[in-house]
């Protein structure tokens, strides 16, 4: 048996800051920005202007340069810090140091949010100057929230359950048209029309139509879940991706049903529980002895999106107790042991998609009152692959960890478009908007990097002797608890 030697011993990584070292990180960036050069070229190098009344092209070489210069410097950075063979990997098992940081501020973090979610529009109120100045943060707040609603629902289905679903917006799709057909239908509303009055149905249409929109989203649920009872993973997300663009088509090929690609347009606007937003004697102004100011209506349904988030995540965190979500997890984890524990398999998972499904269709029926308007253009994949990078970026099975996701994507590409700091940097021609969702991908890259599974990695378990302990991500598959 042959014995290793001192003589033969393999050779010791490279010293830092050795030619050997400083010569392989060089060749290295200098490879990545060949390649960013190539990358960027066409898309930033070459600007569509008008010259003489016909289209042609400007060349920007000094703009083309500083990204290239930028990835150039940032590779060879990381060859240098990060990613150095004299590096010591990280050994770490169990929580880190800000993961116990965060289980110990948990309790106390989720009521500060509550608690400033619900005087959010109050406080921009106040900090603007009034409500038509408040309008835009409002707008945002309820964007943001849409999302976490989402976020929230595919979590059932992708963070519990551990099926991933990329066809998410198909059931988003499915509450707002359920809401849009009922809302605009005649006969629907000449019949409410004979038996309470001319205003019933357009007064109460959004409250009786909201529960209808998730049962019908969660029965689409059932019927996604049936015929791939037997798929798991990439397969299961070709199929769940299929479906998303199939009722897509069906929206913009079904001219006499859905209107096709023109959408539906003059839905009724929701009302305080059959008083309407308008400056008549009957509205909610004169009743109340309000001024009147479009505003109400916004800031109405800016809380009606907060009940419906705060529904989801309780009705979530409940179901997370009992032996469904108990069984959720459980094929989660190992859908061979689940069976073998005697868990129906197939009832399981057809109460997750339909739960999910559920929940993408309130808030679906909200979007179509808040918007007034549907086409099968608000419901693309782009639509679905954002919720789920919402939920995974957050944390899949984390309800703190996707909420706070959401607000840093939603929030943080609306941000994103005020970037005028910038033209100093690199001119007046510069329009920082086209760049922002290229800022937004490198700071996600970025975030998974950092923290790769997802800005809360721990978990509170459901089950637990004698004291509760957040399991750490590293412990358990897949970063669940």
């Amino acid at each position: 048996m042959a014995v290793q030697t001192a003589d033969t011993a393999a050779p010791a990584a490279p010293a830092a800051g050795s030619p050997s070292l400083l010569g392989h990180a060089f060749k290295d960036a200098l490879i990545t920005g060949l390649i960013a050069l190539g990358l960027f070229g066409p898309l930033i190098g070459f600007e569509t202007v008008i010259i003489d009344g016909a289209l042609g092209l400007a060349y920007r070489p000094s703009l083309l340069a500083i990204m290239v210069g930028i990835v150039f410097v940032g590779r060879l950075l990381l060859n240098l810090t990060l990613w150095s063979p004299n590096r010591r990997p990280s050994t770490r098992t169990g929580p880190s140091v800000f993961d116990r940081i965060g289980t110990a501020v948990g309790p106390g973090v989720k009521p500060a949010l509550l608690a400033f979610a619900v005087v959010f529009p109050f406080l921009s109120t106040f900090l603007l100057g009034g409500l038509n100045e408040s309008r835009y943060l409002i707008d945002l707040g309820i964007l943001i929230l849409t999302y976490v609603m989402l976020g929230w629902g595919l979590n059932i289905v992708v963070g519990l359950a551990g099926l991933l679903d990329l066809g998410y917006v198909a059931f988003y799709a499915v509450g707002a048209y359920t809401y849009a057909l009922l809302a605009t239908s005649a006969p629907i509303n000449d019949f409410f029309a004979g038996l309470f009055g001319a205003t019933f149905w357009a007064n109460w249409a959004f409250w009786i139509c909201l529960p209808m929109a998730g049962v019908f989203a969660g029965v689409w649920g059932m019927i996604l879940g049936f015929p791939v009872l037997r798929l798991r993973g990439d397969y299961l997300a070709i199929v769940t991706l299929a479906f998303g663009e199939i009722i897509r088509l069906v929206l913009i090929n079904w001219v006499d049903f859905t209107n096709g690609g023109a959408g539906i347009a003059s839905i009724p606007r929701a009302t305080f529980f059959g008083i309407p937003f308008n400056a008549g004697p009957d509205g909610f102004a004169a009743l109340f002895g309000l001024p009147f100011n479009p505003m109400h209506r916004i800031v109405f349904l800016y809380f009606v999106i907060l009940a419906l988030a705060l529904l989801t995540a309780f009705v979530t965190v409940r179901l997370r107790r009992l032996p469904v979500g108990r069984a959720w997890e459980a094929l989660r984890e190992d859908e061979i042991a689940c069976r073998s524990l005697g868990i129906n398999t197939t009832t399981t998972k057809l109460s997750a998609f339909a739960t999910g499904a559920m929940f993408g269709g309130f808030a679906g029926c909200f979007f179509a009152v808040r918007a007034g308007f549907v086409s099968p253009e608000s419901f693309t994949f782009d639509v679905s692959a954002m919720i789920l990078a919402i939920v995974v970026l957050g944390g899949m099975g984390s309800q703190i960890g996707v909420a706070v996701a959401a607000a840093v994507m939603m929030g943080g590409m609306e941000m994103l478009r005020n970037l005028g700091f910038l033209k100093q940097i690199f001119g007046n021609d510069f329009d920082p908007s086209l760049y922002r969702m290229l800022i937004f991908g490198f700071a996600m890259v970025a975030i998974m990097v950092w923290k790769p599974r997802g800005l809360v990695s721990t978990r509170d378990p459901t089950i637990f002797l004698k004291e509760r302990k957040a399991v750490s991500g590293d412990l358990v598959k897949e970063g669940h608890g």
